[in-house]
C-alpha cells in the first residue's frame, strides 16, 4: 500500500483509485461545504491484497487475472462459491504495515470509532452502476489494529457476496473491472440523519433519531418534510414511526438505553447498538426547527453545483459544544445511456414493457377508470383496484413487497411489474415513455429520440419491447404424468422431462386467465383467491350493498357462475378453492357498517369475519353447492386465517348445513398462516380439517412481527429466517403424522428457490405457484426430488 488518498487532496485522475463515493464528497469538501474528514483505501490496494492470497486453491487469488464465469440461475453453486469467496478473504491475514499506517492515520482524529464505507467505480461501465447501497453497506468498527483489519476485510468480501456476484454479472459488469475502495472516516454518535432529495418538482427531507442506518435498514419510517425550491419554505411535514435508534459506543460501558437486536452492520456486534427510543420521542419530529433550517440552506447552495436533481445523505453529529451538521454522501444523476435514466426498485412480475407512464401522486384517490395501455404509476394499490387493472400494460409503485397487493395482481395480470421504487411518483411525470424491466427491478424514462434498436443495443431485444402483452408469456413447462391427457412435450420446448412426484399447483383468482393457463401441465388450482375473484363481480359495492338492495339472488347466481368457469376449465384436476379473506378496510365501502377496525394491520380477517356476518358466507357456501349440483365434483373448500378450533367447527357445522360434505369427493381444508395451528393441528384434525395450506407470507409476518407491506422489513425478516423455516418443516411433519396433504401457497418458493430442496426433503405434498412461475418451480422440484434418489441411492449401496 504505497499511498492513502486524503478527502481533501484527491484530484480528477484519482476517480477510478477511490470511486464515485469518495471522489464526489472530495468535490463537494474542496469547495468548502461540510464534510467529515477521511482518507481512503485505494482499489489497488485490494488487488494486492488479493495477489496475495497465493493457495494453489484459492479462487480469490485467480480473480485479478481472470473473469469469474458463474451460472447465477444455479443458486446453489452461487452461495457456495460467494461463501468460499468470502471465507478466503475474511481468514486471510492484512499486512501490518497496511493496518499500521490506517491505525497511524486515523489517529490524528482523536476517535473511538472507525466507519468503513465501500467506494466504487467501473471505468468505461456500458451501464450506470445505479443504487448498490443495498449490496455494498458500510462497516463500523473500534478504532485499534486488529478491528481495523477486521473491518477492512469484511468491507473487502462484500464485492463476493452472492447477491453481488449476481448483479455484476446481470449488468455485464466484468469484476476484474471493478474498483473497489474503502473510505475511512471517524464517525461520532448522531443526534439525527437523514437523507436530502431534490428534484424539479420539489425538495424531500426524511430524517430519524441517531445514525443514518435506521433508515438504511429500514427499520424506521422517517420524518418527512416538504420544502418549496424556490423559497426554503416548509410546505408540510409528516411525523414518521420510529421505535429504534442507532449509536456506538463502547462495548465495556453500561447504557441505560434499552437495547434490542444489533445490527447486521456492526463489526462483531461491538460498538454499533440499536436501542429502543422512549416513548416521548417517538411522538417528536427527530430534525428540530433550527438544524431543519440549516438542511435547507445546504440544499439551496447545492443546487449550484449539482443543478437541481440530486441527493444527498447527511448528518448532525454530537460534537461539543454545539452539535455540527455534516454531508455524509453526494449523488448527482448520470446515466451511460443518453437520455436514459435508470430507477431501481424490486422487479415484482417478469416482464419487459414500453408504454406511457399514467401518474397518481395522491396515495387516497382510486381513479374510476385507466386508459388502456399504460404503465401506472403510484405510491401503493389496495386489492379493489383490480377491475380498473384489467387493460393496464405494466405497474410501478412506491411502496410494498414482493407479497404486496400490486405484486400479487400484477403476477395475476400477467403484466410486468416493479415496485418499491423509492419517489417513483415525484420523479416521473405523467406521459412519460417508460420501459418497465420486472425481471431486473428496473424502470428506465425513455426519450422521444431513443429508438427501440437504440435500447436493444443495449441488452435488450426489439420484440421485447414492443408494447404487447404476449411479451410476458406464460411459460413453457416440462409435461407430467397426469390422469387429464398432457400437451405434446415439445409443445412446451422439452425434449427430455423428468417426471416429478410432488404436486404442482396454480394460484389463481382471475376467470380470464382460464383459457391461456388451463392447458399448462400442472396438477390443478392450489388456491383460487376468492376475494380477487369477486371485485370485478362486485362492481365496487360492498357485498352487503347487494343484499340491502334486494339483489342477493342476483350476487348468488354471478358467484356460481365465477366458481363454476374453473371448476369446467380445470375437471377433473382439482381446485381449492379459498373462501373470502379481506381485511376489513380493504373491502368495498359500506356506509351503514361500523368501521371500528378500518385502519388495523389485520382487519377482521379470515373466518372469524364470518361470524361477524354470517350471513355472505352462507352465500358463499350457497354458490359451491350449486356448483356441485351442476355436476362438478373437483372443487375443494380451504377456510383462511383460521385462528381457534372453536372458530373452525361453527364453520364446519355451515358447510355441513349447505350440504357441501354430502359429496363423497368434497374436502375441507384450511390455511396453515396462524401460528396457533402450530400447536394445534392434531386438533383441528380431530375437528374435520382434511388437508391443510401454508401461507407463508402471513405466517412470517406473525411470527416475526413483521408488516408484509414495508418492504425493508420484509427484506430483512423473510421466510428464510430459521424460526419460520422450523414452523414450516413441523406443520409438513404433523400434517404426515395425521395422514393429510400440506402444500404451500405463499410466495417463498418462488422468491427463495433454495426453500424447494428442504420442502421436498421434508415431503410437501404440492407447491401452488403464478402461472409464470412454472417452469422454474417445476425445474427446480425435479432437481430436489432427483438429489433425494441420488442420496438414498448412495446410502443403500454403503449399507450394502
Amino acid at each position: 500500500m504505497d499511498k492513502l488518498y486524503w478527502l481533501d487532496q484527491i484530484k480528477l485522475q484519482d476517480r477510478a483509485k477511490v470511486g464515485d463515493k469518495a471522489f464526489y464528497l472530495s468535490r463537494i469538501m474542496q469547495r468548502g461545504y461540510p464534510v467529515l474528514p477521511g482518507f481512503v483505501v485505494g482499489a489497488e490496494v485490494l488487488q494486492q491484497f488479493l495477489e496475495n492470497l497465493n493457495s494453489s486453491e484459492s479462487l480469490v487469488a485467480d480473480l485479478p487475472h481472470s473473469s469469474l464465469y458463474l451460472d447465477v440461475t444455479n443458486w446453489r453453486q452461487l452461495q457456495q462459491v460467494a461463501g468460499r469467496l468470502r471465507q478466503e478473504i475474511i481468514t486471510a491475514s492484512v499486512p501490518i504495515s497496511w493496518v499500521g499506517k490506517i491505525l497511524a492515520a486515523a489517529r490524528a482524529w482523536e476517535t473511538e470509532y472507525l466507519i468503513f464505507r465501500p467506494t466504487v467505480m467501473v471505468p468505461n461501465a456500458t451501464k450506470a452502476l445505479g443504487n448498490i447501497s443495498g449490496l455494498l453497506e458500510s462497516v463500523f468498527c473500534p478504532c485499534n489494529q486488529e478491528a481495523i483489519a477486521s473491518g477492512l476485510k469484511r468491507t473487502w468480501s462484500q464485492l463476493f457476496r452472492a447477491r453481488s456476484l449476481l448483479y455484476w454479472q446481470r449488468t455485464g459488469t466484468d469484476l476484474r473491472k471493478v474498483n473497489f475502495a474503502v473510505l475511512v472516516q471517524p464517525v461520532r454518535n448522531a443526534m439525527a440523519s437523514g437523507l436530502f432529495h431534490a428534484n424539479t418538482s420539489g425538495w424531500e427531507i426524511t430524517a430519524t433519531w441517531g445514525l443514518g442506518v435506521a433508515i438504511a435498514n429500514g427499520e424506521v419510517l422517517p420524518d418527512v418534510y416538504y420544502i418549496q425550491p424556490e423559497t426554503g419554505q416548509l410546505i408540510e411535514q409528516q411525523l414518521g414511526s420510529k421505535i429504534l435508534a442507532y449509536r456506538i459506543e463502547n462495548p465495556a460501558t453500561k447504557d441505560s438505553l434499552q437495547p434490542v437486536t444489533p445490527s447486521v452492520l456492526a463489526l462483531d456486534n461491538t460498538c454499533l447498538v440499536a436501542y429502543l427510543l422512549e416513548e416521548s420521542k417517538q411522538k417528536q419530529y427527530s430534525l428540530q426547527a433550527e438544524y431543519l433550517q440549516q438542511v435547507i440552506v445546504l440544499g439551496n447552495q447545492l443546487v449550484s453545483e449539482l443543478g437541481s436533481e440530486f441527493d444527498i445523505e447527511w448528518t448532525i453529529s454530537q460534537v461539543n459544544p454545539v452539535p455540527k451538521l455534516y454531508l455524509t454522501q453526494v449523488s448527482a444523476p448520470q446515466s451511460a445511456i443518453p437520455n436514459v435514466q435508470i430507477i431501481k426498485g424490486l422487479g415484482a412480475a417478469r416482464g419487459r414493457v414500453t408504454a406511457n407512464a399514467y401518474v397518481i401522486a395522491n396515495s387516497q384517490l382510486k381513479p374510476e377508470q385507466l386508459p388502456q395501455d399504460v404503465i401506472l404509476v403510484a405510491k401503493t394499490i389496495t386489492p379493489d383496484w383490480l377491475p380498473i387493472l384489467q387493460k393496464i400494460a405494466g405497474i410501478i409503485t412506491e411502496k410494498g413487497g414482493l407479497t404486496s397487493h400490486a405484486a400479487i395482481l400484477a403476477r395475476e395480470l400477467g403484466i410486468p411489474a416493479v415496485v418499491s421504487a423509492t419517489d417513483v411518483t415525484a420523479l416521473i411525470q405523467p406521459g412519460e415513455r417508460l420501459l418497465v424491466d420486472g425481471d431486473r427491478g428496473e424502470v428506465s424514462r425513455v426519450r422521444e429520440d431513443i429508438t427501440i434498436e437504440r435500447i436493444a443495443a443495449k441488452g435488450g431485444s426489439p420484440e421485447n419491447l414492443e408494447l404487447n402483452h404476449s411479451h410476458s408469456p406464460l411459460p413453457s413447462t416440462p409435461a407430467k404424468s397426469h390422469s387429464w391427457e398432457s400437451p405434446p412435450l415439445r409443445a412446451f420446448g422439452i425434449t427430455s422431462p423428468a417426471l416429478i412426484a410432488t404436486q404442482l399447483l396454480l394460484n389463481l383468482s382471475q376467470s380470464s386467465l382460464i383459457e391461456q393457463v388451463q392447458s399448462l401441465p400442472v396438477d390443478g388450482v392450489g388456491l383460487l383467491r376468492s376475494e380477487l375473484m369477486m371485485l370485478t363481480v362486485l362492481e365496487g359495492q360492498h357485498p352487503n350493498s347487494w343484499l340491502t338492495d334486494g339483489r342477493q339472488a342476483e350476487l348468488l347466481e354471478r358467484w356460481t357462475e365465477q366458481i363454476m368457469q374453473f371448476a369446467c376449465g380445470f375437471a377433473p384436476r382439482p381446485v381449492l378453492y379459498r373462501s373470502l379473506d379481506w381485511r376489513s378496510h380493504e373491502l368495498p365501502s359500506f356506509p351503514q357498517e361500523h368501521q371500528s377496525t378500518s385502519q388495523a394491520v389485520l382487519g377482521d380477517r379470515g373466518i372469524f369475519s364470518y361470524l361477524l356476518n354470517p350471513t355472505i358466507f352462507e352465500l358463499e357456501l350457497a354458490a359451491l353447492a350449486k356448483v356441485q349440483k351442476a355436476g362438478y365434483s373437483n372443487v375443494n373448500l380451504m377456510l383462511p386465517f383460521v385462528r381457534s378450533v372453536e372458530e373452525f367447527s361453527l364453520c364446519r357445522q355451515k358447510v355441513e348445513q349447505a350440504g357441501l360434505t354430502q359429496l363423497p369427493q368434497f374436502q375441507l381444508w384450511i390455511m396453515a398462516e396462524v401460528p396457533s395451528v402450530l400447536f394445534l393441528l392434531p386438533e383441528y384434525v380431530k375437528a374435520g380439517v382434511e388437508g391443510i395450506s401454508i401461507g407463508t407470507n402471513d405466517l412470517t409476518q406473525l411470527l416475526l412481527g413483521v408488516d408484509r407491506e414495508q418492504e425493508q422489513l420484509a427484506r430483512r425478516f423473510n421466510e428464510l429466517q430459521p424460526a419460520v423455516m422450523s414452523a414450516i418443516a413441523q406443520l409438513i411433519e404433523m400434517s404426515k403424522d395425521a395422514g393429510i396433504p400440506c402444500t404451500i401457497c405463499g410466495q417463498a418458493p418462488v422468491l427463495y428457490p433454495e426453500m424447494i430442496d428442504r420442502l421436498v426433503q421434508w415431503g410437501i405434498t404440492a407447491i401452488s405457484v403464478e402461472p409464470d412461475a412454472v417452469e422454474r418451480t417445476y425445474h427446480a422440484i425435479a432437481r430436489a426430488e432427483h438429489r433425494l434418489i441420488l442420496e438414498a441411492a448412495r446410502r443403500q449401496m454403503k449399507g450394502g
